[in-house]
């Protein structure tokens, strides 16, 4: 996982919210709550993408806090082809002769140029790259969190249509912290979609 210090998660046992916010204040307060609840499902979502954040919570709150450090220093891996000290990693590149052709004559050679061309489009499509992202945040926190709610479907449909009135009143029935979170997942990608954020 990247640096913990710039993480920002949602923690929720079942589906109440506990926490909000850096990782280790979430993780904290999540431990806690799971020391005073016990049994209930616990799942930390990262606030960008709502991928799930495993944690040992097991022993005290500064073992579990120790080890948050520990995966951040953890000791890099082995170094394969390519230049690691630049950051070059080289991999297989399947092209037509066409192209080898025109890369060819490229100044730099294939590498610089097609290092270029992909600088280029990642530059040109930020907007387009978040906006799914975004999108992407939403759809996976429904399949984890609501996808057993009554209108989950219909709520899914909704956000891809960007109807957000209906996807007020579909989600309106579902627990408080669920709803809410999703709510501000979704507007938010609406907002990088339509270029507003």
């Amino acid at each position: 996982m990247q640096a913990h210090s710039n993480v920002t998660c949602t923690a929720f046992v079942g589906h109440r919210l506990i926490a909000s916010g850096p990782l280790s204040e979430v993780v904290l307060a999540t431990k806690q709550a799971l020391d005073a609840a016990g049994d209930e499902p616990v799942l930390i979502f990262n606030d960008r993408s709502s991928r799930q954040v495993e944690i040992d919570f097991r022993g005290t709150p500064g073992e579990v806090l120790a080890r948050l450090s520990d995966d951040t220093t953890a000791p890099p891996a082995a170094r394969g082809p390519g230049r690691p000290k630049l950051g070059v990693v080289a991999r297989e590149v399947t092209l037509l002769p066409r192209h080898w052709d025109w890369l060819a004559t490229q100044p730099g050679g294939a590498s610089a140029a097609l290092r270029r061309l992909v600088e280029d489009a990642s530059r040109g499509n930020n907007s387009k790259v978040r906006a799914r992202e975004a999108s992407e945040a939403v759809d996976r926190f429904m399949q984890t969190m609501t996808g057993d709610f009554p209108g989950h479907e219909e709520a899914s449909r909704a956000f891809w249509r960007k109807e957000a009135a209906m996807f007020e009143a579909v989600t309106a029935p579902w627990p408080v912290d669920v709803r809410d979170h999703l709510r501000r997942l979704a507007a938010m990608a609406w907002d990088e979609a339509s270029g507003t954020s």
